[in-house]
Order: C-alpha cells, then sequence, then structure tokens
C-alpha cells in the first residue's frame, strides 16, 4: 500500500495570470500559498489483473482505455501500467470549490504511480508532467499555477515565461510575517460548487479579444503579484488587505459568471463587518471566500459569515509539498 498526498492552495496575488491566453503574449506571476487540506490517493496492488478505481464513483475495467476517469486514466497511460492495480483517493475539501484540487490530485495521483514503479521524481517532474495531462492531452482551458504548488509546497512565488517554462521561487518573508498573514486570512465556504473551466473559458476570451480592456486588468493583476511578493518580504503585512480587495475589484470584471448578487453580497457583508480585503479562490463563481481581517474585527467578521451561513475554513500553510506519506508495498 502506497499514500500519496498532495496540498491544495490559495492564490495570494497575481492569480489567473498563469492562463495561457494571457502568459503566452506577456509572461504571468503569481503568489500562491499551500495550505493543509490534502488530496490522498492510495496505490496498491490488486491480486486480479483487473484495474479498480474508488473516487466518488468505483470502476472495475480490465484496459486502461475503458476507464471513464480521465485523470485517472491518462496518468496510467503515462505511467505505463496497464493491470493489476487498485487506486483510490479522498480529499479534505470539495471538489470544484476553487481550491485547485484537481491539479492537485493529479500531481498526488502521479507521485503515488511513480513510487509504485519504484521511481523517485523531482517537484518539478511531478509539476510538469500533470501540466501535460491536464493541458496538453486533455486541453482544460488552465494555466499552470495549480499543479506547481502543489508539487513544491510553501508560500511560493512563480513566474510563467511565454515559452511556457515556469521559474520557482520560495518567497523569502520571515515566519513571524508568514505566521501573521495565517492569522488574518479568515477562509469561508460559500456552499457554491462551480466548474472553473466555464469561468476560465468566458476569461480568456475576453483577454483574447481585450473585451472590457481585459489585458490591462490582468497586466495590473499581474503587478498586484509582485506587490504581494514585496509586502511579504518586507513584512507590512496590513497593506495586503487592500491589495487583496483591488485584486477582487479588477478580477470580478474578468467574466460576467465569475460573481453574481449573492457573492457579491456576502463580500459587502464581510467588508462592513470589518474585512479590509477578500476574494473568492480559483476562477470564480463560487467556492472558498478569502478575506484579510484586522485582529480587532476578526470575530465579527467571522460571526457575520457563519450568521449568513458561510462554512469557516481552519487552515495552516503547508511547507512540504507533494509526499509519500507511507509506502508499506512489498517489492
Amino acid at each position: 500500500m502506497i499514500v500519496s498526498r498532495a496540498p491544495v492552495r490559495f492564490s495570494l496575488g497575481g492569480g489567473g495570470t498563469d492562463l495561457p491566453s494571457y502568459s503566452a503574449q506577456h509572461g504571468g506571476f503569481l503568489v500562491a500559498a499551500a495550505i493543509d487540506k490534502y488530496i490522498y490517493v492510495s496505490a496498491n496492488r490488486r491480486f486480479y489483473d483487473s484495474i479498480r478505481l474508488a473516487y466518488s464513483k468505483t470502476e472495475t475495467v480490465d484496459a486502461v482505455d475503458q476507464i471513464d476517469h480521465r485523470i485517472f486514466r491518462e496518468a496510467l497511460r503515462m505511467s505505463g501500467i496497464s493491470q493489476g492495480i487498485e487506486l483510490s483517493s479522498t480529499a479534505d475539501c470539495p471538489p470544484n470549490s476553487g481550491l485547485g484540487s484537481s491539479s492537485t490530485f493529479t500531481v498526488a495521483l502521479l507521485n503515488a504511480l511513480h513510487t509504485y514503479k519504484h521511481e523517485y521524481v523531482s517537484s518539478e517532474q511531478l509539476a510538469q508532467e500533470a501540466c501535460k495531462i491536464e493541458i496538453d492531452i486533455l486541453k482544460e482551458p488552465i494555466g499552470k499555477q495549480d499543479q506547481y504548488i502543489a508539487a513544491y509546497g510553501g508560500v511560493t512565488a512563480f513566474t510563467f515565461n511565454t515559452d511556457g517554462s515556469v521559474e520557482v521561487e520560495r518567497v523569502p518573508a520571515r515566519p513571524e510575517v508568514l505566521a501573521e498573514l495565517e492569522s488574518n486570512l479568515l477562509i469561508f465556504y460559500s456552499g457554491v460548487e462551480r466548474a472553473a473551466a466555464s469561468v476560465l473559458s468566458k476569461q480568456g476570451q475576453n483577454i483574447k479579444s481585450n473585451s472590457d480592456s481585459a489585458v490591462e486588468r490582468m497586466h495590473r493583476i499581474k503587478e498586484l503579484g509582485y506587490e504581494t511578493r514585496r509586502i511579504l518580504i518586507r513584512g507590512n503585512i496590513d497593506s495586503y488587505g487592500e491589495l487583496l480587495h483591488e485584486h477582487w475589484t479588477n478580477k470580478r470584471k474578468l467574466a460576467s459568471n465569475m460573481s453574481d448578487s449573492t457573492i457579491d453580497e456576502h463580500y459587502e457583508a464581510a467588508r462592513a463587518a470589518g474585512a479590509i480585503g477578500g476574494k473568492l479562490m480559483g476562477a470564480g463563481g463560487g467556492g472558498f471566500f478569502m478575506f484579510y481581517t484586522a485582529p480587532a474585527d476578526r470575530r465579527r467578521v467571522y460571526a457575520a459569515m457563519v450568521e449568513r451561513g458561510l462554512r469557516p475554513l481552519p487552515f495552516r500553510f503547508d511547507t512540504g509539498g507533494a509526499r509519500i506519506v507511507a509506502n508499506l508495498r512489498q517489492l
């Protein structure tokens, strides 16, 4: 039995600039933070030659080509494993909630399969292979942030070059600064699950056509990514809340389905209770809210969101990235 895990993430600043509709022309930059909520994948040798998969459904098939789940299918093809394996996945958070869970699952799965084959692979290789499956093979309209932060972990800056390469830098913030940021962020689940592809496809179309000055908005979002990095290094953490508010103000205009009246009401209620800034995670349209609050206002914002029916998500930053947490397989 092998158990692999990878962390989901928050995008702290610059999120969306990794989308190929923008980064292929202008280059992208963002800062993301892995958190202690994980996707787990277990792999075990199966007595029978068939393949058994357990996720929200169960599949038992005789050949890889018969698998319905697209990521399981393509990861097994990439690994060359064609029979006699049992794979299952579990998660600490719901799917389609803006935390990058699909790409995180892909990274965790690939790490499990490599370990099953007695192969050690780097964080870079895991991220590249996950991107190949999701972007190149499955043609998902997504960027590379989620795969890379799941593989590397930490509070990390990524530069997305126009040639498709990615530069990775662990943000050199002092531990007390990261602890303060962790304490001042509040995360709430909106209760709305949405497929990111629909929002990202619309956003990509707007960027390519420069509808409503979308490219200029993306330029500003990228600059907010650089500013996030500067804030974390300098330690003037309270200015991050104001930056977060500007980030959401720009981001919500990139696609008409990124927000709606209920989401806007939640956001305004949090601001009225004392939140300095906030945003929806991921593509938008639902999922998790992130709010930045001063310590004196934390309880008031917390109570306001719970009263509106939002569910809090306690968290800590993760520093380990993708890892194998158990390897009990016999040779």
